[in-house]
């Protein structure tokens, strides 16, 4: 009976490490208007159903909110008794959302002005962190592999090839180095998995973090689309048009 307590915890155990999805994290500012002086003491937080991501801003106006699974949110701040709502986020995949300089004025939304440049392709880096591609569901939506998880794989980078036998292989490493995580749970191939139904995309062909580095070739990141990420898309669209 002891024997069979402690297999039953690891398996437990290890189910409830595996089962972590690809987190996110979101900053910024928030500033009074006019002035630009920082807002000590605002709580800026985001609602997702039953739970709630949440800090405060610090002396200077400036907050983080760690954790939080990738996807697009809406995030709202309350000062006293004055709320700003329906702020728009998308926390990337084990990356990091800046907000830039939020102007507080209550009942009302105004984000400084932020220049947005097309996107060349390149590697980029995520506040210094490691070189990684990332697709988005728009992304994944408008690209001619989108049925294909291998195909969207290969069309991410160079460092990712397909061998004659339909499994995808990382230049340098040998067939089988390869790591899948789908929705933070590890697999060994995603041939039966439909592109339409993922929602986020990451690869990472070097360099692999800690959580990952398990494997000699490169790390392909997933998350698949749930109802609630429908949801918010829907309820973002019916913002946009002022129904809501």
């Amino acid at each position: 009976m002891k024997k069979l307590f402690i297999i039953m915890t690891l398996i437990l155990g290890s189910g409830t490490v595996s089962a972590q999805g690809a987190l996110g994290e979101v900053v910024g500012n928030v500033v009074e208007k006019g002035n630009k002086n920082g807002v000590y003491g605002a709580q800026v937080f985001i609602l997702d159903q039953d739970r709630k991501y949440q800090a405060v801003t610090d002396a200077d106006g400036r907050f983080r909110i760690s954790a939080i699974p990738a996807g697009s949110y809406f995030l709202n701040i309350k000062y006293f008794s004055d709320t700003m709502s329906n702020i728009q986020v998308k926390v990337p995949m084990d990356g990091i959302y800046n907000t830039g300089d939020i102007e507080f004025k209550s009942g009302v939304l105004e984000i400084l002005a932020i220049d947005v440049k097309a996107d060349d392709g390149s590697i980029k880096l995520q506040y210094g962190e490691l070189p990684v591609k990332e697709l988005t569901a728009e992304e994944i939506d408008r690209s001619p592999s989108k049925f294909s998880v291998k195909g969207l794989v290969t069309s991410m980078t160079s460092e990712v090839r397909m061998t004659e036998d339909g499994e995808l292989v990382f230049r340098g490493a040998r067939k089988g180095d390869m790591l899948y995580m789908m929705d933070g749970v590890k697999a060994s191939d995603v041939g039966s998995v439909p592109g339409a139904a993922i929602g986020r995309m990451m690869v990472y062909s070097g360099g692999l973090p800690a959580k990952y580095g398990d494997t000699l070739g490169g790390v392909v990141v997933m998350e698949t689309k749930s109802y609630f990420d429908l949801y918010r898309e829907w309820e973002a669209e019916e913002i946009r048009k002022g129904n809501k």
